[in-house]
């Protein structure tokens, strides 16, 4: 499918075709909304977005929710849930077009769901793939320059995320079954990240009608507004397990490396705040979650030295993950990465390997996701920036880069693998995927 979808895209002129994406999404999401029966009217569904932390954030709300005792469907660019079973996200795509969003929310119905949990991206927005979901709290996790190339500019790119909340305003209030079984109508609501620099411009954008809130570190973030319903957080120490977090009038001890972590918890915790839960039940439910797919995972055969998948693949979140590895105090890091092409970001390239060079011992710049560049250039470009080139190798080969690692790695070394997380495939020419799961590759070569 998406080989033909490649095809006709490249046999449509660029002009025509920029010219009829605007009609031709609003009516295939109207379409699939009406075939499936308008399914988001039916549930309580919470839209997440954001430049950063969304796929950790939808993850960590969904177990919040179900270890409430909340039956909980979600899709997001690591995983999707249907409220039966949950698997990888094999699409190469955060927010689904053409039905499978709607038939996902139809399933959770289905399945007996009470709340839907949709991670909604910039792009979506512009494709309208958000238009006939009727959304019951919007989070927004925080802003900054990303797909500009397919945006023009960040401006677009913030007036994007802008539009989803513009379109609370839009939703039709519901009256559902609460999720303690009373009937209740549960107010409009939008969530913000009170420190970041945009939060303000995210709250007007909802209008004078929709209840807002936010989560804030002390001290820090949005001044207190008499409308603004406000959720306190405070990044307290790192432990064995994790992070210890003060959250509102709780402690609590995630078990999830990342001083960055505290900031993701204090988003589920407020859209939990927003349902109605408990703080004593926020805290229980945070704190049984044990990992997130592709986000900082550990990947352990009982060798004497940490290897971590992350998703990181552009230069604010990779410097967050290397201020985490720090505090493990390795011996040396060694990090594998790469970036995409297809005409992204191409800014950033120069900038991710300059960032692995000043932090990293080794760097091992290996293929990621070429779409129809020239894997080569990429790489090139990526390890042009690093000063250093006695530490620098360029292992085409990704699978190669990975098992070089490892083989060189000795007790107390991290190991970083970035840029793909738990992604089920490589993006090369032509449309085409080739199956691919960074994690597997890193058990298989230390298993051997």
């Amino acid at each position: 499918m998406n080989q033909i979808l490649y095809l006709i895209k490249k046999c449509i002129p660029a002009s025509l075709f920029k010219a009829l994406q605007p009609a031709y999404h609003y009516v295939m999401g109207f379409l699939a909304a009406l075939v499936y029966g308008f399914p988001s009217r039916k549930m309580i569904v919470i839209g997440v977005t954001g430049t950063t932390g969304k796929t950790t954030v939808v993850y960590m709300l969904a177990q919040m929710l179900q270890n409430a005792g909340i039956k909980v469907g979600y899709t997001s660019t690591a995983m999707f849930g249907d409220g039966e079973r949950e698997w990888l996200n094999d699409k190469k795509m955060t927010m689904l077009g053409r039905g499978f969003t709607q038939k996902m929310l139809r399933t959770m119905i289905k399945n007996g769901c009470q709340v839907a949990i949709v991670e909604t991206t910039s792009e979506g927005a512009v494709q309208f793939r958000h238009r006939f979901i009727n959304y019951d709290v919007f989070l927004f996790t925080g802003l900054y320059p990303e797909h500009i190339d397919s945006h023009g500019s960040f401006e677009n790119y913030k007036k994007a995320k802008l539009s989803l909340f513009t379109h609370m305003m839009r939703c039709k209030d519901k009256s559902l079954l609460s999720l303690n079984d009373a009937p209740q109508r549960l107010a409009k609501t939008v969530i913000v990240h009170g420190d970041d620099e945009h939060a303000q411009d995210f709250l007007d954008a909802a209008g004078d009608e929709i209840k807002k809130m936010s989560y804030n570190r002390q001290n820090v973030g949005l001044q207190p507004h008499g409308d603004i319903d406000q959720l306190l957080y405070a990044y307290k120490k790192t432990t064995l397990k994790g992070v210890l977090m003060e959250l509102g009038v709780v402690d609590v001890e995630l078990n999830l490396l990342g001083v960055f972590t505290a900031t993701n918890a204090a988003a589920a915790a407020a859209v939990g705040r927003a349902l109605g839960l408990k703080p004593t039940i926020i805290k229980k439910g945070l704190e049984k979650i044990m990992g997130v797919p592709g986000r900082l995972e550990r990947i352990f055969a009982g060798q004497d030295f940490t290897v971590l998948v992350d998703y990181a693949f552009e230069p604010v979140a990779v410097t967050k993950l290397y201020d985490t590895v720090a505090s493990l105090e390795p011996e040396r890091i060694i990090h594998v990465l790469g970036s995409t092409g297809g005409g992204r970001d191409l800014a950033r390239r120069g900038e991710l390997g300059e960032i692995a060079g000043e932090r990293a011992d080794v760097v091992i710049v290996t293929n990621e996701d070429p779409y129809d560049d020239d894997p080569r250039a990429i790489m090139e470009d990526v390890s042009t920036g690093v000063t250093d080139r006695s530490k620098v190798q360029i292992i085409e080969d990704r699978g190669e880069a990975i098992g070089a690692a490892i083989a060189m790695a000795e007790k107390g070394d991290v190991i970083l693998i970035t840029g793909k997380g738990c992604e089920q495939a490589i993006a090369i020419s032509g449309g085409r995927h080739l199956p691919w799961d960074d994690r597997e590759i890193a058990r298989s070569y230390l298993k051997a």
